[in-house]
């Protein structure tokens, strides 16, 4: 490892590593990876970020930086390249893809992983077994070790709202987003068009690791959107490596791909009304806290918790109920692109706000809270 090399604290098969890495390699950022069954990770880590957790970046200063949203944010700032995708029009809809991808879709990448898990327990333990320490356990025994371990993160299902009654409305979910991507990407190398964006980046989070690797999540996206699947190839890779789109363009100065509508249609179809229920139950516990001082831990019992959360929501959407846990998250992650919305120029609003009420994004857009919500020593707190 160079001097000049980043260490990105990961595992092939965690989902917001998959954002962080296809960052780093698509941009030739110098970097080695290595996984929590590197002795440094549980002696060093685990307790300088005060969470067991990946990924995490360390800078070749030896800072540590956790969360992939805010690891790129401080990537771009050393170095912007992010630049003409990421600013105007196309940086509130790169905002609203990512915060979609990286919250919303969490539930269906774990539903595929581990709703199939008899078909591919093979493939995962490998994947986890990586991460198991070198002489943790008896060899014989690591398997049964490993097992325990995903035991664990199947048994986040519940809480994020997968279960038997609305399996089919997620698997249907996954066909209507894969069918409109599938047609963008065969006329479009990057979400936005030209040159990559967060939305690329965020949407690399559950469709790399879980939704392209795993085996039958896989099989699906390889078999009925193939685009897709060579999209996440893309990128892994750096430049833009697929001669058809004709050489790569940084500025990419043209206007919104005409095939960006359809996704965003089927992006509010599934976020919204969560996110409605979530700005609920967020404002409700904002106004029953004696003392909301600035700095006040979002959290429904005061535990610092990697995904933090408030208490379980129940809401409709197309006639099917869905309960699962709060995902504060979300609700800073939608005020990143609420913030870049607020700042357009009027015609560009006005052009932002008739796509939204064309694709049905006025009221995840229109969402207010009654406090900021603001990322303080790798958790969620009032602003």
């Amino acid at each position: 490892m160079s001097e000049n090399s980043f260490i990105l604290w990961g595992t092939p098969h965690s989902l917001f590593t998959g954002k962080v890495r296809s960052y780093l390699l698509k941009y030739g950022i110098p970097f080695t990876e290595r996984t929590p069954a590197d002795p440094r990770f549980v002696a060093e880590i685990v307790p300088a970020i005060g969470l067991q957790v990946v990924p995490v970046l360390e800078t070749p200063d030896g800072a540590l930086w956790q969360d992939s949203t805010v690891i790129i944010d401080r990537l771009e700032h050393r170095s912007p390249r992010l630049q003409a995708a990421s600013t105007g029009l196309r940086g509130v809809i790169a905002h609203l893809l990512d915060a979609f991808a990286c919250t919303a879709l969490l539930p269906m990448a774990m539903h595929y992983r581990w709703s199939y898990r008899d078909q591919q327990e093979q493939f995962l333990l490998a994947e986890f077994g990586r991460a198991i320490p070198a002489g943790a356990v008896p060899p014989a025994h690591k398997a049964a070790a490993t097992a325990r371990v995903m035991d664990k993160f199947a048994g986040f299902l519940a809480g994020l709202g997968v279960t038997a009654d609305v399996i089919p409305v997620i698997e249907q979910d996954y066909l209507d987003l894969l069918a409109a991507l599938e047609d963008h990407f065969q006329h479009e190398p990057y979400v936005l068009g030209r040159a990559p964006s967060l939305a690329d980046f965020g949407l690399m989070a559950p469709l790399y690791a879980h939704l392209a690797r795993d085996p039958v999540p896989g099989f699906l996206m390889k078999t009925k959107a193939p685009a897709v699947a060579r999209w996440t190839e893309r990128m892994n890779t750096p430049g833009l490596s697929d001669p058809e789109f004709g050489p790569a363009d940084a500025s990419d100065p043209g206007g919104l791909p005409p095939t960006l509508p359809a996704i965003l249609e089927v992006v509010f179809r599934i976020w919204t009304p969560g996110l409605l229920a979530d700005a609920a139950l967020f404002n409700a516990w904002c106004g029953a806290l004696e003392d909301p001082a600035p700095g006040t831990l979002v959290s429904a019992d005061s535990r610092r918790l990697v995904h933090a959360r408030l208490g379980p929501i129940t809401y409709s959407r197309g006639g099917n109920t869905f309960s699962r846990e709060s995902q504060p998250q979300a609700l800073w992650h939608l005020a990143r692109a609420q913030a870049a919305a607020a700042a357009l120029e009027p015609d560009k609003a006005s052009e932002l706000h008739a796509l939204l009420a064309r694709t049905g994004g006025l009221g995840a857009m229109e969402i207010s809270l009654e406090r900021p919500i603001v990322r303080q020593d790798n958790v969620l707190v009032l602003g």
